[in-house]
């Protein structure tokens, strides 16, 4: 990391000590003993009220971040802390109840195909609350106004676009407002409208709730207009992190091919193996 990276990093953990609804202290983890480290010694804050984006190369381990968080795995080492308590300690009545003040955005949207666009928003509703049909129904339509869907709310998810898919979903993870809505590659496979849509969406539904939003994306340009702190994740580490401003700035070599994507450099276009001479002869 840059010496301007480590200032700007470390004055962002010290106001985010005692702000973060999210932290992960000094974590490894790994899916299997003896498998391959995916994350190891890892150190996140995630502040109240802000979109904090999580970004690296496939397999680097940012979905794991996730499931981390939503205690559907649990670190070796370290804490990941939710609202000051650690998930990893959680027993399964304890999970339910703080997974209630999480929203999820699942990758392509994950609706329930057999329900109605309204039947889907209302579903964490009919599972968590005790309300009213009448006011069930009231607030299912609020947050499809909210995402521009009200009008279909009668509609199946194989009768609507992807990215109509994707606010659906986005309306459902933010149900119950929760004031943790973590989303999993949010902009895949939209189209640049879509795309523009819903990361509108994704800032303006956090600033509305003064909810807290974690973004897992490869995307560069969309998520840099709307993120207040980025994250990279590289070798089971944070290679670097800071604003988009700082991290467009930066030097570093992992940071600029990232975000300039470029096909070679820290992150090697070979994968690891023999050379040319070895596989090939002398002659090569």
């Amino acid at each position: 990391m840059t010496q301007l990276g480590s200032i700007v990093a470390e004055s962002h953990k010290n106001m985010a000590s005692t702000q973060s609804i999210v932290s992960l202290k000094g974590v490894d983890f790994s899916y299997a003993p003896g498998e391959r480290t995916i994350l190891s010694g890892l150190n996140m804050e995630f502040p109240r009220g802000k979109v904090i984006a999580v970004m690296g190369g496939s397999g680097c381990g940012k979905t794991t971040v996730l499931r981390l968080i939503g205690g559907q795995v649990n670190a070796q080492k370290g804490q990941v802390l939710f609202e000051g308590q650690d998930v990893g300690l959680m027993n399964t009545s304890q999970l339910m109840s703080v997974r209630r003040r999480m929203g999820m955005l699942f990758q392509f949207g994950a609706l329930f195909t057999d329900m109605s666009v309204f039947e889907n928003v209302a579903f964490p509703l009919r599972e968590h609350t005790p309300i009213s049909e009448e006011t069930l129904r009231d607030l299912v339509l609020m947050k499809l106004n909210a995402v521009g869907l009200r009008g279909a709310r009668d509609l199946m998810p194989s009768q609507i676009s992807g990215g109509m898919a994707r606010r659906v979903a986005l309306a459902r993870a933010i149900a119950l407002d929760p004031p943790l809505i973590m989303y999993d590659e949010p902009f895949a496979g939209l189209d640049p409208i879509s795309l523009g849509i819903t990361a509108r969406l994704i800032k303006n539904m956090n600033a509305a709730l003064g909810a807290t939003s974690i973004l897992v994306t490869h995307d560069i340009p969309e998520t840099f207009e709307i993120a207040d702190y980025v994250y990279f994740i590289a070798n089971g580490g944070i290679a670097a992190e800071g604003t988009p401003d700082d991290l467009r700035a930066s030097e570093d070599p992992f940071v600029k091919q990232f975000v300039s994507a470029e096909p070679d450099g820290p992150v090697p276009f070979h994968y690891p193996g023999k050379t040319l001479a070895e596989d090939f002869g002398a002659s090569v």
